[in-house]
């Protein structure tokens, strides 16, 4: 696209490879980041809430699978979505993921127990991997990788919206008793359906672009046994481990079948006609990097969204509305570097040099996290924040270009699904991962930091109910029920363990640095070159 399409939307030489002119871009963008707010704040909102949503439910133990569950589903799917609107349009499956997203959201809005909760947030994600996926297909069927960085910041724009009203929204629904007769935080899902009701009635008027429809055979078995391998991995991680450990016959039942469902599923995909996800992508060295540099930053976006909140709300006793606030600087540097970075790649056609960059500020911040005390100042932890957010900002929107630059466009529509299904596949198991360190660490802690007050102060050790600790695996609601003292030892015996998650997840991120060293810079394709490519593979 020519730098005067933005002031000339009318001219035609100036309109996109898929016959929109700059203006008719503009009005695809708001269909598309209406829908995309929707997952957005979905996941900011939730944030600042769990806290409170656990201790009325009852279930600590249970805290990230609220997250994971969502990103299973929204992962498992992503695949689909671009086969699926290869064969019935853009528009109509980008609206039934809003429809099923809505659909659990009302579910969840009135789950009564962590189990119903975790189920209705995997319907949402259903919905969500299709508002995720289906925006960075649409953006690859219309824009050229070389223009695209300058449509990045209205994306960025979406980010930043949701960064400080979601959550501020779920801190302040969290923090509110009842609103309409309603238990406050669970406004944080009812929020959801006017936003969706307005993405439905947006992407009706303005979501037209050209539709060629491409006959697909749909991987359905291997889109099933995929789903079952992830889940039993999941589970193994995320609920068996920490209830019965590594070596019990559960947890080694989930691993082995699991790892037996991949094998078959690898399988498959080497048979099947069209596979959900086809081997020979990684044929393509560039998409193998990007996916699991991706997997690596979804690992450490969520274990960093996960566990700020926690720690500002259960160690600094800070309310969900506070702990929203203080997420911002992590948000706002995703938001700047996004922009900063989409725009750099635009006009320079490299893109290289981001991910490194990135990757080493990510690794720097989670180094700085394990820093952290009871006491540790806002500013600090601010910094700390803004310099993961930083990392991730100038990371994310360089895979995307990668990537589709580097496919044929007749494989644009899976392999962005197969880029954004590595990137919540990370997600998914850095939540679980870091959520069953935090808890398994917290309960050795929490024996040391106990015995040590029994050997110094033994009248402090035995001034209340033993039987309270152990209902902190539920609700940490019980700290206000404990001794000055005993309560000292158990937001210490949380600060240690926050401390072992950073020192696990950094290294993580620096496996990242090291992927992006990996990584082949080849020429960013043009408007001509993208308008070719999209003529010859008949779109």
């Amino acid at each position: 696209m020519s730098e005067t399409s933005a002031t000339l939307p009318s001219d035609s030489a100036n309109s996109s490879p898929a016959g929109l002119t700059h203006r008719q871009i503009l009005l695809v963008l708001s269909g598309l980041m209406t829908g995309m707010l929707l997952a957005a704040l979905d996941q900011t909102i939730v944030s600042t809430a769990l806290k409170r949503i656990v201790e009325d439910l009852d279930g600590l133990d249970h805290y990230t699978w609220v997250v994971t569950a969502y990103l299973l589903t929204s992962t498992a799917t992503t695949p689909l979505y671009g086969k699926i609107s290869d064969l019935y349009g853009r528009r109509p499956v980008f609206q039934f993921a809003i429809i099923t997203f809505l659909v659990g959201s009302l579910l969840a809005a009135f789950s009564t127990n962590m189990t119903e909760l975790i189920a209705t947030r995997a319907v949402q994600g259903l919905g969500g991997g299709g508002l995720m996926a289906l925006t960075f297909t649409i953006i690859g069927d219309i824009i050229p990788p070389r223009e695209r960085g300058r449509y990045q910041g209205y994306f960025g724009a979406v980010w930043g919206l949701s960064s400080v009203a979601g959550p501020l929204l779920g801190g302040y629904f969290s923090d509110s008793g009842n609103i309409l007769g309603i238990t406050g935080w669970r406004w944080i899902f009812l929020i959801n359906l006017p936003f969706g009701i307005v993405a439905l009635v947006v992407t009706s008027i303005v979501l037209h672009i050209p539709k060629v429809r491409r006959e697909h055979k749909i991987d359905y078995l291997g889109a099933i046994t995929m789903i079952a391998a992830v889940s039993s991995l999941l589970l193994a991680i995320a609920y068996s481990v920490p209830a019965y450990g590594w070596g019990d016959t559960l947890t080694i039942a989930y691993f082995v079948v699991g790892i037996l469902l991949t094998l078959a599923f690898l399988q498959i995909e080497r048979k099947a006609i069209e596979p959900i996800l086809p081997l020979d992508l990684f044929k393509n060295d560039i998409f193998s990097v990007t996916s699991g540099i991706g997997f690596i930053i979804g690992a450490g976006m969520f274990g960093a969204l996960v566990m700020l909140p926690l720690y500002l709300q259960v160690v600094q006793g800070n309310s969900a509305t506070e702990s929203g606030l203080k997420l911002i600087p992590f948000m706002l540097g995703i938001l700047t570097m996004s922009i900063t970075t989409g725009k750099l790649i635009s006009k320079t056609g490299k893109y290289k040099k981001f991910p490194l960059i990135g990757s080493l500020v990510m690794t720097l911040g989670l180094l700085l996290m394990t820093t952290l005390s009871i006491s540790t100042p806002f500013w600090q932890l601010a910094i700390f924040a803004m310099l993961i957010g930083m990392g991730l900002g100038l990371t994310m929107p360089t895979m995307v270009v990668a990537v589709q630059n580097a496919v044929d466009f007749k494989d644009m529509g899976v392999a962005t699904g197969a880029n954004t299904f590595f990137r919540s596949l990370g997600a998914a198991f850095g939540s679980a991962i870091f959520g069953t360190i935090l808890t398994k660490r917290l309960a050795v802690h929490l024996d040391q930091g106990m015995s040590q007050l029994a050997a110094a102060n033994p009248a402090a050790a035995k001034s209340f109910d033993p039987a309270l600790l152990g209902e902190l695996q539920n609700s940490t609601s019980v700290l206000k029920h404990l001794p000055v003292q005993v309560k000292e030892t158990v937001l210490q015996s949380f600060v240690y363990s926050f401390h072992d998650v950073f020192w696990t997840a950094a290294p993580v991120t620096a496996l990242g640095f090291i992927l992006a060293l990996l990584l082949r810079e080849i020429p960013l394709r043009s408007n001509e070159d993208h308008a070719a490519a999209r003529h010859e593979s008949g779109h």
